[in-house]
């Protein structure tokens, strides 16, 4: 979710409808590959949530409030609410987070935000070190959505000095497609040399898929229902700059309203409530990672 930028006004209004020329993506396409996508046979479950109860288990995740009134990055339009159902439910097996067009002026940190939403994450319950990790989920289609599922380095840093990991990035206004994308000091979209791929898939919205990473202290492959379709090599001269990938990170979900990119065509308000369903979320780590 690249968070780089600062919302600077979000007394602005929001853009409904398409843009003549709306500005290039975040993602990339320059790592592409076509591959079988399998765990490792000895690989073992570390770590899950197959959200079964009727609540958010707070031992596994936490909520991200911490921009709501500062405004959150990208120019995104979103308060991520918490713990409040209308935004993030568990209920039938499946994580639901729903993006409402609605003003929440009870809250305290309220920060102007004409949209309602959710941002949950591992920081400080869970981080892991390579691994191959397994989302399965539904993902939104309005216009002006940009729904999430990424990890972030444990440790505090500047971004994106420790990297961050794209595992899925979608955007309403580009429906059939999925993104996987990294970013380093070296190699990001701020300087046009981010490395990813892009996917299309029709039934992004419309079916459950599972979103994988394979994280390898030499490689990075993320691919789709055990296909790779981006592959990244630790092979870059650059030290950490290009390769930060060597500590613990913490996996993020959220679905965000409106941004540099998720807004660039506009938000169509009339298409939303919008949500982004997680049947499950499971970690696997071979022995001695």
């Amino acid at each position: 979710m690249h968070p780089v930028f600062r919302l600077a006004a979000l007394a602005l209004p929001v853009l409904v409808g398409a843009m003549d020329d709306p500005p290039a993506g975040l993602g990339a396409s320059n790592y592409r590959v076509d591959a079988p996508l399998t765990r490792p046979a000895d690989a073992t479950l570390v770590w899950s949530d197959e959200f079964d109860g009727t609540r958010l288990d707070p031992s596994r995740w936490r909520y991200d409030t911490s921009r709501n009134r500062e405004g959150w990055y990208n120019h995104e339009r979103q308060y991520y609410a918490a713990d409040r159902p209308e935004n993030a439910r568990v209920a039938d097996g499946r994580l639901v987070i729903t993006a409402r067009k609605e003003r929440v002026t009870g809250a305290a940190d309220y920060g102007g935000q004409a949209y309602s939403s959710a941002k949950i994450d591992t920081a400080g319950k869970a981080g892991w070190t390579y691994g191959f990790y397994e989302i399965r989920a539904k993902l939104p289609c309005g216009l002006g959505t940009w729904p999430a599922i990424w990890m972030m380095p444990n440790e505090e840093a500047p971004w994106p000095k420790a990297g961050e990991i794209d595992i899925m990035e979608a955007v309403g206004w580009q429906p059939e497609v999925v993104h996987a994308t990294l970013h380093t000091e070296l190699f990001v979209h701020t300087k046009g040399t981010q490395r990813g791929a892009r996917l299309p898939l029709p039934t992004a919205c419309s079916a459950f898929h599972r979103y994988q990473l394979d994280w390898r202290p030499d490689s990075i492959t993320i691919g789709v229902d055990d296909r790779a379709y981006m592959r990244v090599r630790n092979n870059q001269p650059g030290g950490q700059g290009a390769w930060p990938f060597d500590r613990p990170f913490h996996l993020i979900l959220n679905l965000a309203i409106g941004g540099d990119w998720g807004g660039a065509k506009g938000i169509d308000d009339a298409a939303l409530p919008q949500a982004m369903e997680v049947d499950y979320v499971r970690v696997w780590q071979e022995s001695g990672r």
